[in-house]
C-alpha cells in the first residue's frame, strides 16, 4: 500500500470520528436540555423574605409542576446580595443552580469598587421575570403626613427625625429614597437591612418612619392599613390603587422612579440549550392563567423576554444605575 493511500484512510478516518464527535455533541445537547431537569434544582435568593423571594417561591412551586421535578429555594442574604450571586457564580453551569435577583444586582459594579464576580461575565442572563414600573413612598401611621407635601414639609423640619429602611446599600430601593431626598431637598435617613422583608418590618413597627417599596413588599399591608401608601412614582397611578395619587399629582413632579425588575440567571457557560429550555418554561408558565393571576395579584407586571433580550436589558442597565448612583452621590465603597 502506498503512502498516499494509507493517508487517504487515515483522513477518513479522522473525517469519520470527528463528525460522529460533532453528532454526538449535537444530539447529547438536545438529549440533555429534553431530559433537564432529573433531579431538583436550586434557585438561590441572595436576600430574606419578600421581594425576589416570594416570586421565587411562586415560580418554584409552578416550574415544580410543569417539569416534574423540585426547584428548591435557598435564600443567602448578605452584602446586598453579593454574597448570593457569588455562590451562583462558583456553581456548575449545569442548570441545577439557579438565581433570581433584584436590580440591585445591576447597580453593585457602581457600589463597589470590588465585587467577587464580574457582573456581565461570570453569568447567563435567562428572562426578565418581573417589572415594577413604579414605587410606593409609604409612611408607618403614627407620621402625622397624610400626603405627600405634608410628608415634604415634616421632611424639611430642621428637629425631623425621619429614616427610610432599605434592602440594602446600593438596592434600587435605597436608590429610590435618596433620589426622592435630591428632588425634594429632604436630609431622610437611610437604613438599610437584609431584604425587603426586614424593611418592611422596621417600617411597620415604627423602627424607620418612610419606606420606599415595590408593590409586591406593601400592598397587604396599604390594603390593612398598617402603612399608608402617600404616592406612587409610576407616572400612571397602580391599577389596584386608583385612589393612591402619583408623585406628580401629589406635587412633586420631578420625582419619577421606576420600581426596577426581578430576573433569572444561571452560571456563565451554561449551555444555550438548558438556558432556552428554562426560558421556555417561563413563558409556559407565564401563558398559564391562573399562575399569571398570582403575578399580577404582587402588583408587579410579569415580562418573560428572551436570554438575548435580556443579556442587552442588563448591560444597559448597568449603565443606567451607574448614572443614578452618581445623581444619588453615593460613593463606592
Amino acid at each position: 500500500m502506498t503512502a498516499f493511500m494509507k493517508l487517504g484512510r487515515v483522513l477518513v478516518k479522522w473525517s469519520a470520528g470527528a463528525l460522529l464527535v460533532t453528532v454526538s455533541l449535537f444530539f447529547g445537547g438536545f438529549v440533555s436540555a429534553q431530559s433537564f431537569p432529573n433531579k431538583p434544582v436550586r434557585i438561590i435568593v441572595p436576600f430574606g423574605t419578600g421581594g425576589p423571594d416570594s416570586l421565587a417561591r411562586l415560580l418554584g412551586v409552578q416550574l415544580t409542576q410543569q417539569m416534574g421535578q423540585s426547584f428548591v429555594i435557598e435564600n443567602k442574604p448578605g452584602a446586598n446580595g453579593i454574597l448570593g450571586a457569588e455562590a451562583l457564580a462558583k456553581s456548575a453551569p449545569d442548570g441545577y443552580t439557579l438565581m433570581i435577583t433584584s436590580a440591585g444586582f445591576v447597580a453593585a459594579p457602581s457600589m463597589y469598587k470590588k465585587l467577587p464576580y464580574d457582573t456581565e461575565k461570570d453569568f447567563t442572563p435567562i428572562t426578565n421575570l418581573l417589572e415594577n414600573p413604579g414605587v410606593f413612598v409609604v409612611v408607618n401611621p403614627n407620621v402625622p403626613a397624610k400626603n405627600l407635601q405634608e410628608l415634604v414639609d415634616l421632611a424639611r423640619k430642621p428637629d425631623a427625625k425621619l429614616s427610610f429602611g432599605s434592602p440594602g446599600v446600593g438596592n434600587n430601593l435605597h436608590l429610590s429614597g435618596e433620589l426622592f431626598n435630591d428632588r425634594a431637598r429632604t436630609q431622610i435617613l437611610h437604613i438599610p437591612y437584609k431584604g425587603a422583608g426586614a424593611a418592611v418590618a422596621a417600617a411597620l413597627a415604627g423602627e424607620t418612619q418612610v419606606m420606599f417599596s415595590t408593590p409586591p413588599a406593601v400592598m397587604q399591608q396599604i390594603k390593612s392599613g398598617k402603612l399608608r401608601a402617600l404616592a406612587y412614582s409610576d407616572a400612571k397611578r397602580h391599577p389596584q390603587f386608583p385612589e393612591i395619587p402619583t408623585v406628580a399629582e401629589a406635587g412633586l413632579a420631578s420625582y419619577q422612579h421606576h420600581g426596577g425588575w426581578f430576573g433569572l440567571f444561571a452560571p456563565a457557560s451554561t449551555p444555550p440549550e438548558l438556558v432556552n429550555r428554562l426560558h421556555q418554561e417561563v413563558k409556559l408558565a407565564f401563558a398559564n392563567p391562573q399562575f399569571r393571576e398570582r403575578l399580577l395579584a404582587l402588583g408587579a407586571e410579569p415580562v418573560g423576554n428572551t436570554p438575548a433580550e435580556f443579556k442587552s436589558f442588563v448591560s444597559a442597565e448597568i449603565k443606567r444605575y451607574a448614572e443614578m448612583i452618581k445623581i444619588a452621590n453615593i460613593q463606592p465603597e
